[in-house]
């Protein structure tokens, strides 16, 4: 497959790498494995002034790591830095609590018997290119520091940054083998998948991509994390106060320009009168985005990663107008260079609309108007997606009990879905399973071993005759 830097605020060719070659990927697994046999067993310590020296890295040379976030999928330069720091805590969270939760954990009521937690090997991660450093440091932070070491297969449209934080752990003498970036195609992904050495696999994107690394593991009877698409709902009830909910719905549908798999994709509004009132918001609000280079800081709407993703957005748009939806604000392509997309707005999406049960991955609005609060969760639920989602209210247990109606891995109330090292990640339904970031990401790759001590010369167990 293509490894390529293409500005996607020009459409500019920028830079082109080769794929890895057969025998240079085998020796990446031997050297991954021997580095594993000696990493697993340095002190979670030693281990943590690694980590933590990739992070303080990355956080010197935040300008640097932003700018090629800019460059290669035309994410804004603020959210580019933004994500940088992020990807740094993501990285000191896990230095700071690995000593925490490998501790070893008694078993209530059964002395003698603990659960130790140890590593698996080679995590082999496929990731995503519209949060490059932040889908990296996700997998890195908790997998290096149980133990296990990483194989990286990054994006095709982003290979300077896959490059970029590969370093980190080269300029902070890592030992080699810790963390690897391959540019392999995707007969070489099968491969990595299937050599025993392999112990786990974690996909983030799409529903495609993860059904097939699924399928390949389970047949070899890995472990996989699957984090896939999402359509989250963003519940508007009736009392939600009005100018910071639409404040709060504009940025959860358009940061990353609207490509992120928790973005608020589908607003709900409760009443039709304040669905006309919440709509003319969203309008005004949307139309004063600022289109231009994602490298200006004035800037507020950049292009999306590729011409595929910016033809891909457009053809569905049109589907949705040729059966009946209508075009509230923009719909199409800006007359310049570059892969852009008008902010958009669609609304009058009946439950016949492909896009019903469709991902929008843009900066593209569905604006749905419901009488009832049953109809707005029936309506949330409505969809193969279980990813994340939204409730604001002014009523914050009356938000906790329509949360818990939404089938969703995740749900927030009175702010977008999001994320943060300590809150654990991940969906249900054909949004994945598994669970990265907090806690719960350590715990995914690791062998929860029982170590259970009886006293020297105690007699063998009892046989009790049931019968």
């Amino acid at each position: 497959m293509a490894y390529q830097t293409i500005n996607p605020a020009t459409g500019e060719l920028v830079k082109t790498f080769p794929d890895i070659t057969d025998s240079e990927l085998d020796k990446v697994v031997d050297r991954a494995q021997a580095c594993f046999e000696t990493w697993r067993r340095r002190p979670v310590d030693e281990r943590a002034r690694i980590v933590r020296s990739a992070a303080a890295k990355l956080r010197a040379n935040a300008q640097e790591y932003a700018g090629y976030l800019t460059a290669e999928m035309g994410k804004l330069i603020a959210e580019a830095r933004a994500e940088v720091q992020l990807s740094a805590a993501i990285l000191d969270y896990y230095a700071d609590r690995a000593a925490h939760y490998l501790r070893p954990v008694e078993i209530d009521g059964v002395p003698g018997n603990s659960i130790e937690t140890h590593p698996l090997g080679i995590i082999l991660g496929v990731e995503p290119w519209n949060f490059p450093y932040y889908q990296l440091a996700r997998v890195a932070g908790p997998q290096l520091m149980v133990g296990n070491v990483v194989i990286i297969k990054h994006a095709g449209n982003v290979p300077q940054s896959a490059l970029a934080f590969e370093r980190l752990f080269q300029d902070v003498d890592a030992p080699e083998g810790i963390y690897t970036n391959v540019f392999a195609n995707f007969d070489q992904v099968a491969r990595l998948i299937d050599d025993p050495r392999v112990r786990g696999a974690t996909v983030t994107g799409s529903e495609r991509a993860g059904a097939a690394v699924a399928e390949r593991a389970g047949r070899a009877l890995k472990k996989s994390v699957m984090e896939l698409g999402g359509s989250d709902p963003l519940i508007v009830l009736k009392d939600a106060p009005l100018e910071a909910t639409l404040d709060n719905a504009l940025w959860g549908r358009m940061n990353n320009t609207g490509q992120s798999c928790v973005a608020a994709k589908r607003v709900i509004v409760i009443g039709k009168a304040r669905g006309r009132q919440f709509l003319d918001g969203l309008v005004a609000r949307m139309s004063a985005l600022k289109l231009g280079d994602p490298a200006d800081p004035a800037t507020t709407l950049g292009p999306v990663s590729s011409e595929n993703a910016m033809r891909g957005l457009l053809h569905q748009i049109d589907v949705v107008k040729q059966h009946g939806a209508r075009v509230a604000l923009g719909g199409g392509r800006p007359d310049r260079p570059g892969f852009y997309v008008e902010a958009t707005i669609l609304t009058d999406i009946d439950e016949h609309n492909p896009i019903y049960r469709q991902e929008l991955f843009g900066p593209v609005v569905s604006f749905y108007v419901v009488e009832s609060e049953a109809q707005a969760i029936e309506l949330a639920n409505a969809t193969p997606f279980g990813l994340g989602g939204s409730v604001f209210t002014a009523d914050l247990e009356h938000g906790r009990r329509v949360a818990a109606q939404i089938e969703s891995g995740m749900v927030f109330v009175n702010h977008p879905t999001w994320t943060a090292p300590e809150l654990p990640f991940g969906g249900i339904k054909n949004s994945g399973y598994g669970r990265e970031l907090s806690e719960l990401g350590f715990g995914e790759f690791v062998n929860r071993k029982l170590v259970s001590v009886t006293p020297a010369g105690s007699p063998p167990p009892s046989v009790t005759n049931a019968g």
